[in-house]
């Protein structure tokens, strides 16, 4: 059994998460992103809800997709859970998290010496502002719904100063073939033991190039922890 489950991109099914959560009766089940919700996630989870165990999550690149993706999990009971860009003390476990994935109209660091285009969705909105001409499609919390799935220079400037132990992220760090260094950076910076991240549907472990330990969640996937039990 283990203390915290760490689940990977559900797209839709919630059942191998559900079950794996009320076999080990962990304190926390942490969702990595990329829902698919048919449902509000609180209504996914219910069963885990019920069970008396706490869901955290973080965004996924996909959970902007569409509208009803975006409000079923930002609009849910869950809203307050969100861990991006905070770090909690879960039963005494200090867990980071950053959500989505970088975008080259936001933030990526391979583009633009790594400065960011948009250090804040109050920046990115007040770009806009300026641009009435401009039709951003769809909105939520005043910028384009395509953008609610970036990391955000503010997000990731937060956490830097933090300490935390785990840090979960949805992209992946410099130890994956497609991950970011500024990833493994800020874990660095943290002081984490491990990252554990989602969104390329691999299970793996590996580290960073300054030595932390990393491990990668298949989709639809559960990691226990302590230790690394893939479930």
């Amino acid at each position: 059994m283990s203390s915290f489950l760490f689940a990977g991109d559900p797209h839709g099914n919630f059942r191998p998460i559900v079950t794996a959560a009320l076999k080990d009766k962990p304190k926390a089940v942490v969702l990595l992103g990329d829902y698919d919700l048919a449902m509000p996630l609180d209504q996914e989870m219910k069963p885990v809800i019920e069970a008396g165990i706490e869901v955290w999550w973080i965004r996924g690149n996909h959970d902007a997709d569409r509208g009803s993706w975006h409000d079923f999990l930002f609009g849910s009971a869950l809203a307050d859970f969100d861990l991006n860009g905070r770090v909690i003390d879960i039963g005494g476990l200090r867990i980071a998290g950053l959500g989505g994935v970088f975008d080259p109209k936001v933030w990526h660091p391979g583009l633009n010496n790594g400065e960011p285009t948009h250090r804040s969705p109050d920046a990115l909105a007040e770009a806009l502002s300026w641009r009435p001409s401009t039709s951003p499609g769809p909105v939520r919390n005043g910028i384009p719904l395509r953008h609610r799935s970036a990391i955000f220079w503010s997000d990731y400037e937060a956490l830097w100063d933090q300490r935390a132990d785990i840090l979960v992220t949805h992209e992946a760090p410099d130890s994956h073939r497609h991950g970011f260094r500024a990833l493994g950076e800020l874990a660095e910076a943290m002081g984490v033991s491990v990252i554990i991240h989602g969104h390329h549907h691999e299970a793996y472990e590996g580290q960073t190039a300054g030595g932390v330990r990393v491990i990668g969640v298949d989709r639809e996937a559960v990691v226990g922890w302590p230790g690394a039990d893939f479930i």
